[in-house]
C-alpha cells in the first residue's frame, strides 16, 4: 500500500468522523448553554482577580503607613538620610505592585499636643508627595488627645490601577494612616525642629 493511499483513507475516515459530529444534535442544548454562561464566568473569575488584587495592594497600603511611622518613633532623632531610609524600606512593602510612576505616596510627620490640647505639626517628610507644613493645626482621635505629649504620624496613599480593567475601572485612591508614640524619648528630633 502506497502512502498516498493510506493518506486518501485517513483523509477519508476523518470527514466521515466530522460529518457525523456535525448532523449529531445531542450536544447542541449544551452548546448554547455554555455560549450562554461563558461571559457571566469569565465576568466573575475577572473580578474575582480584580478585586483580591485591590484588597492585596489595600493591605500592604496600612502596612506601608504602620512601618513608616513605627520605624521614626523607635528613634530619638532622625536625619534627612534616615527618614529616606525609612520611606525606602516602607516603599518595599508594596512590592509586587508598581510605584515607579509615583503611584505610592507617603507621609512622616510628628506632631505635638500642647497643654491646651491643640496639635500642630512639629516637622514633616514626605515621597512623591508635599510634606505638612509645619505648625499646621491636625484633628486628631479624641483618645490620643494628651496634653503635652508627641505623635508620630504616618501616612500612605496607593493610586491602584486594576491590570484588567473589565470590573474595576478607572484609578482607586487606596489610603491609611497611623499613629504612633516615640518609644525612646518623648519626641523624634528632626535635624531642623527639636522638641520644644
Amino acid at each position: 500500500m502506497s502512502g498516498v493511499m493510506m493518506i486518501r483513507r485517513a483523509f477519508s475516515a476523518l470527514s466521515a468522523r466530522l460529518a457525523g459530529f456535525l448532523r449529531d444534535e445531542r450536544g447542541v442544548a449544551s452548546a448554547v448553554e455554555f455560549a450562554m454562561i461563558l461571559p457571566l464566568m469569565l465576568t466573575f473569575y475577572l473580578g474575582g482577580v480584580e478585586v483580591s488584587q485591590g484588597v492585596q495592594v489595600d493591605r500592604k497600603v496600612t502596612l506601608a503607613a504602620r512601618a513608616v511611622a513605627d520605624l521614626v518613633a523607635q528613634a530619638t532623632n532622625v536625619e534627612t538620610t534616615d527618614v529616606s531610609n525609612i520611606l525606602d524600606a516602607a516603599g518595599a512593602i508594596v512590592a509586587p505592585f508598581p510605584q515607579s510612576t509615583g503611584q505610592l505616596k507617603m507621609i512622616v510627620s510628628q506632631v505635638k499636643i500642647d497643654s491646651n490640647g491643640n496639635a500642630t505639626v512639629q516637622w514633616s517628610d514626605a515621597r512623591n508627595t508635599s510634606a505638612r507644613p509645619v505648625n499646621q493645626s491636625v484633628t486628631l482621635p479624641t483618645a490620643l488627645k494628651v496634653n503635652n505629649t508627641w505623635l508620630i504620624w504616618g501616612e500612605a496613599q496607593y493610586d491602584y490601577r486594576p491590570v484588567i480593567g473589565y470590573v474595576v475601572t478607572g484609578t482607586l485612591s487606596l489610603k491609611d494612616k497611623i499613629y504612633m508614640r516615640p518609644r525612646l524619648a518623648d519626641c523624634v528630633t528632626r535635624s531642623q525642629a527639636a522638641c520644644e
